[in-house]
């Protein structure tokens, strides 16, 4: 993990993570946040068939592992919106993981990566991948 301070923007600090960090507080945000996501009108969805594949690959997985896999597996994730016409229905994929999570609201972010985090954390960092903002809540 790499902090970076712009002079520039002085009221923003960058933090820079490696993609094996950013998998990691994405899986915990699954697991702290998925549901907290769906009280804004959103349904989570992913292919059955990718789920099932990715599944045999682990040893007694936990739902939010299999998720991972099969983002690893070159899946997609998909949040759909039921209640805008589908104005804020999002897929997502594993360099969205990569790229994203370290675009979280810094003091969320830092929440995480000190495990101080909770759902609400989850929750921003869930929103910033899918949604890169916070648009609900």
């Amino acid at each position: 993990m790499l902090y970076q301070f712009n002079p520039l923007k002085p009221e923003k600090m960058e933090i820079k993570l490696s993609t094996q960090e950013s998998e990691e507080i994405f899986f915990n945000a699954l697991c702290n946040g998925l549901g907290y996501m769906g009280g804004y009108g959103l349904e989570f969805e992913y292919s059955d068939k990718q789920y099932s594949e990715a599944k045999k690959k682990l040893d007694s997985p936990c739902f939010e592992d299999v998720l991972m896999q099969i983002l690893r597996d070159g899946g997609k994730l998909t949040m759909v919106d039921v209640e805008c016409d589908g104005e804020y229905t999002r897929s997502i994929s594993l360099a969205d993981v990569h790229a994203r999570v370290q675009t979280t609201p810094t003091r969320f972010l830092m929440d995480m990566i000190n495990e101080e985090d909770d759902a609400e954390t989850a929750d921003v960092v869930l929103q910033t991948v899918f949604f890169e903002d916070i648009i609900f809540g």
